[in-house]
């Protein structure tokens, strides 16, 4: 008799534990995978530069005094275009020597060395960049580099991207739920890729040898867009009709 009831004891906890599982454990339950994108589109309104000075010279220690003296010169023409330091920080400096390869020798011989220094310049008044640019063209700047453009306001538009992202996920995955005839459940999982930042017109500046010129720098920027791509898992839930193996439901 207790034999009997062990028995059955166990066959009763058995039962209880498949019932009481998780439906992922029980069956693999139906989902709805979309990828989808949110757009808004930003007029910038900062802008960003970087400023080279580069010396040659025979010794290191020479290259980095006249790279120091351009440096120098430089930062104080920012001061009187309206750039604070802060917002033109040092983003490289780098001091090597230059080799030259010698056909009778056979041989890479040391002609010198070189300096090179970059500053980032930030211009927060957008009105403001070609006055910035003119400032250090003409301070003796050897390089003004690859010029890009900002919103102040990236943050917030950031978060409107990302809700439109959410929404067309979610009306994408109704659409497909519908179609399968069933329709869409509950948000099983969700994940957002890093935001793009989409210049329509680029502008760019690499390596432009710096020359003083009577007339003044205009920069023009175009809006921009900001992308950020949701993916997401919805549950399935299929109609009556279609679980019991009929024709779908309209």
């Amino acid at each position: 008799m207790k034999t009997k009831l062990f028995f059955f004891s166990v066959r009763c906890f058995v039962l209880l534990t498949v019932l009481f599982l998780p439906v992922s454990v029980r069956a693999e339950e139906s989902q709805v995978a979309v990828s989808a994108s949110g757009t808004v589109s930003v007029k910038p309104d900062m802008a960003e530069f970087g400023v080279v000075v580069k010396s040659d010279a025979k010794t290191a220690d020479r290259a980095a005094a006249e790279t120091a003296e351009k440096y120098r010169t430089v930062q104080s023409a920012l001061r009187g275009a309206g750039i604070p330091p802060d917002d033109a920080p040092t983003a490289a400096y780098t001091v090597s020597p230059r080799w030259e390869w010698d056909e009778s020798l056979g041989k890479s011989i040391l002609k010198g060395y070189s300096a090179r220094h970059t500053i980032m310049v930030k211009v927060r008044t957008l009105g403001t960049i070609g006055r910035a640019i003119d400032a250090v063209v003409q301070s003796g700047a050897d390089e003004v580099q690859s010029v890009t453009f900002q919103s102040s306001r990236y943050d917030a538009l950031r978060q409107q991207a990302l809700a439109a992202a959410v929404d067309n996920a979610s009306r994408d995955a109704a659409i497909m739920a519908r179609a399968a005839g069933g329709r869409v459940g509950q948000l099983i999982e969700a994940s957002v890729s890093q935001p793009v930042y989409r210049e329509r017109a680029a502008m760019d500046f690499m390596a432009m040898k710096a020359a003083p010129s009577p007339a003044p720098t205009e920069i023009a920027p175009t809006d921009q867009d900001i992308v950020v791509t949701v993916s997401s898992r919805w549950r399935f839930i299929a109609s009556p009709a279609r679980m019991s193996g009929g024709p779908a439901v309209k």
